[in-house]
């Protein structure tokens, strides 16, 4: 399998400055070498996504802030995401914050359509990410993708790369959530995604959170994308994040969701987001997305 690795430099959808160095953190802690390690032959994107930096942006509402450089940011990768998968290889985007999350889907998720396979999404996350323009309390992007793409929120942004609703809510496993605004609860209940918050992890245990995830999807979809914000580890494991919420996914924990989800054979694409290199300590946070990566991918033990 050849992987193709897809930097997305945007901060844009945040509320704080630095994941746009994110895909610099993962290089910088050897995403590239550590895939080939693997066996498998690693190369980059050629056509890079460029992103204004918010100084050159503007906001012109305030409760979707910066959209017309994140939806043509976003409507570039699913374009550029789109042509990996046509090309036969198993795309790698690197954020950016999880704003990206909506050009990567899009593109995904225009490619199965044509060849009549439905995608699954396992997303992988400390927040939900279910919030409109009407209920999110700071107008940031980054805090929407996982809505938009279900079909709720902007228009500019629903229909990007095709007017189509890019995920049935019942085939979304959404994993380690513990923040969550107050009128975004009603979106996530509502709606029928199958959610895993920490509580349910500190009761049934990460492998039968994994299973039962998995079991939901099993039946519904033909491929699986991992959209991995590294916020959902704890923040003793990765401390540098754009939004850190204590109580998160421990190192063995995240490790047995990735094995989990590679010895599916099911796996067909990733994200990575929300890498802050500002926050972080000796790029300890992209080491560690790094080694997920790699058990994504099939790496193990023994």
């Amino acid at each position: 399998m050849k992987i193709r690795l897809i930097d997305v430099p945007i901060d844009l959808g945040a509320g704080r400055r630095g994941v746009d160095m994110g895909p610099s953190a993962l290089r910088l802690a050897g995403i590239k070498e550590k895939i080939s390690a693997l066996g498998f032959s690693v190369e980059d994107d050629q056509d890079d996504i460029f992103v204004p930096i918010p100084e050159h942006g503007h906001v012109f509402n305030s409760q979707l802030k910066y959209l017309p450089e994140i939806q043509a940011a976003c409507s570039h990768l699913a374009g550029r995401v789109e042509l990996a998968k046509a090309e036969g290889t198993f795309p790698i985007v690197m954020g950016g914050d999880h704003s990206i999350a909506i050009g990567t889907i899009a593109g995904l998720s225009s490619w199965y359509r044509k060849q009549n396979k439905t995608l699954g999404v396992v997303w992988i996350d400390a927040h939900a990410d279910m919030n409109t323009p009407e209920t999110s309390p700071t107008g940031n992007i980054h805090g929407m993708p996982l809505a938009v793409n279900i079909g709720l929120g902007a228009e500019e942004l629903i229909n990007l790369h095709g007017a189509f609703r890019k995920i049935n809510p019942d085939h979304v496993a959404l994993i380690g959530i513990r923040d969550l605004d107050s009128e975004e609860k009603k979106n996530v209940r509502s709606k029928g995604i199958h959610a895993y918050t920490m509580a349910d992890i500190d009761r049934m245990g990460i492998y039968t959170v994994i299973q039962d995830a998995l079991q939901q999807l099993k039946d519904k979809v033909d491929v699986i994308h991992i959209s991995f914000d590294v916020d959902g580890m704890d923040p003793a494991v990765a401390p540098g994040v754009g939004t850190p919420v204590a109580g998160g996914l421990r190192f063995r924990e995240t490790h047995l969701i990735m094995e989990t989800l590679a010895e599916t054979g099911l796996v067909g694409s990733m994200e990575i987001t929300e890498i802050n290199p500002i926050l972080d300590v000796k790029n300890q946070t992209a080491e560690v997305a790094v080694e997920m990566v790699c058990s994504a991918l099939g790496k193990t033990i023994l």
